[in-house]
């Protein structure tokens, strides 16, 4: 059995770690690594990337630039967890469920991007009804978020796991965040979204939810279901029609660990206001779990293995 080798560079931080905890059973897959004396040695990392198969980065975007016009000079195939090149025409973006061609277009890929997290919950419902014509690529759309600390890099897991953390915080005012862009071109949105997103005092999971008015709830969940029929780690979940004594309660739990997304949809009676909501883990279909998935597409293995914590 071929085994492949992988460099993860910027291994210590959360991403990187749960990648490498993913990969530590894999079959196929083994994690080579660089001297911690040498992190900084452009030669001894180029001369490390010339000799794997794919380089992970998960660094800063600045760094990560760097880094990958490197592994580009040495040949080495990329696979990129930081946001710096999620629209970039030269790299496909790492969605397997995107769109038909887009395992292959991974596949054959040299450099791929993974998604972000709340993107990756904004485009999975939204793209599929703007293909179907159930929402007008121009339609202006109010996209709200909830993820756990993780998903705030390291100065937020600081301070989440400090004392005096508020269980509850919106941030990202600015109506800038840097996942609206890659939100918009991906979805196939003509305007771009309001996006506002929120942290809460939990380590994992992630709810995204998008409210629609003179929508049919039925139908955007007969066009959800059909999209993603077959597919592994997105699931539409059953329909739920909504009257005022049956709301239920929903909560960004259950899913840590996994690799998967569960798209619901809510409908009110009334036929003409709907609910959109992904439910994911940050750190897995939102980051870790799905860069394993691209790494398995690229070396053309079986997409679902390790992709998940036991």
């Amino acid at each position: 059995m071929k085994k492949y080798q992988i460099f993860i560079d910027g291994q210590a931080g959360t991403t990187g770690l749960q990648i490498r905890q993913r990969l530590a059973n894999h079959p196929q897959i083994e994690v080579v690594t660089i001297d911690h004396d040498k992190r900084r040695d452009v030669d001894a990392k180029l001369a490390l990337m010339r000799s794997v198969d794919v380089t992970v980065l998960c660094l800063p975007d600045d760094a990560a630039k760097e880094t990958a016009a490197q592994a580009r000079e040495v040949g080495c195939r990329v696979l990129d967890a930081s946001s710096a090149h999620r629209t970039a025409s030269d790299w496909v973006f790492g969605m397997a469920e995107l769109a038909k061609g887009q395992r292959e277009a991974i596949a054959n890929a040299r450099a791929v991007s993974n998604p972000g997290c709340y993107a990756t919950g904004a485009i999975v419902l939204l793209r599929p009804l703007i293909e179907a014509g159930l929402l007008g690529a121009d339609r202006e759309l109010c996209i709200n978020a909830v993820s756990g600390y993780t998903g705030g890099g390291t100065k937020m897991v600081e301070r989440y796991e400090g004392e005096g953390a508020p269980a509850y915080a919106a941030y990202g005012l600015g109506f800038d965040h840097k996942h609206i862009p890659e939100i918009q071109h991906w979805s196939g949105l003509n305007a771009r979204p309001i996006f506002q997103p929120a942290v809460g005092n939990f380590d994992q999971g992630m709810l995204v939810m998008i409210p629609l008015q003179g929508s049919n709830g039925a139908e955007l969940h007969k066009a959800l279901a059909a999209y993603y029929q077959g597919e592994q780690f997105v699931q539409v979940q059953p329909y739920n029609e909504i009257a005022a004594d049956t709301a239920p309660f929903i909560t960004p739990h259950g899913l840590n660990g996994s690799n998967r997304a569960e798209l619901q949809v809510f409908g009110a009676g009334s036929g003409q206001q709907a609910l959109l909501v992904a439910k994911l883990d940050n750190l897995g279909k939102g980051a870790s779990g799905a860069a394993v998935q691209n790494l398995n597409i690229m070396l053309g293995l079986e997409e679902g293995l390790c992709t998940q914590i036991a």
